[in-house]
């Protein structure tokens, strides 16, 4: 529990009213998860157990992860999409018995509009996409925490390779290597800048 607490603080501070950190009491849960709990809360939980196989920058960094998942405003809402496609087929499936030509088509309707909000939340391209950009983010609160961009990206980056290593089904891991190669990329751009930047300044100190 003192863990859990240590994850609290490390919550910036307008995060910290709203965004509860606990342990998962799920079976067999994934290592890391968010979901919305209420209208105005969040709550981050922890498998403990799996938790304990990271060291303190890899732990931190995969928290920040989640922090910036939520601040990008992509973690899973309360979803109506499962009760309303059930409600539209059930409805179509209605309609067709009483033969009423426009409540059919109402409820074929709503089957698409739930059909189509739940390909959205399950788009694979899609959800690569925001934990790069959770990834990019974490980063950047890292540093806000005392990191060095370079400790902060190593840090993160080891977390992957950990998570690789431990995971054992394929679709998972696959992500995680995704989001590596993605976060080396990041690394090379940023390391590129830097140098730009020491070499900018090296120049101008020379001139005066």
């Amino acid at each position: 529990m003192n863990e859990l607490r240590r994850l609290k603080g490390l919550l910036p501070p307008e995060l910290q009213s709203w965004v509860m950190v606990e342990k998962s009491i799920d079976v067999n849960p994934p290592l890391i998860r968010t979901e919305e709990i209420g209208a105005d809360q969040v709550e981050i939980q922890i498998d403990l157990v799996k938790w304990e196989q990271f060291a303190l920058d890899q732990r931190n960094l995969l928290f920040w992860h989640e922090v910036a998942r939520i601040q990008n405003d992509t973690i899973p809402k309360e979803g109506w999409e499962m009760a309303a496609l059930a409600i539209g087929l059930g409805g179509a499936v209605g309609e067709l018995w009483v033969q009423d030509g426009l409540l059919l088509m109402l409820a074929l309707a709503l089957c698409g509009v739930a059909g189509y909000r739940l390909y959205q939340k399950n788009n694979g391209e899609r959800t690569m996409k925001e934990a790069i950009e959770a990834d990019e983010k974490a980063i950047a609160i890292a540093t806000r925490f005392g990191y060095s961009l370079p400790n902060a990206y190593k840090s993160l980056g080891s977390a992957l390779k950990t998570s690789i290593e431990i995971t054992p089904k394929k679709r998972q891991r696959a992500k995680y290597e995704a989001r590596l190669q993605a976060l080396k990329r990041s690394a090379s751009k940023a390391k590129a800048k830097m140098k730009a930047a020491r070499e900018a300044s090296g120049n101008a100190e020379t001139i005066y």
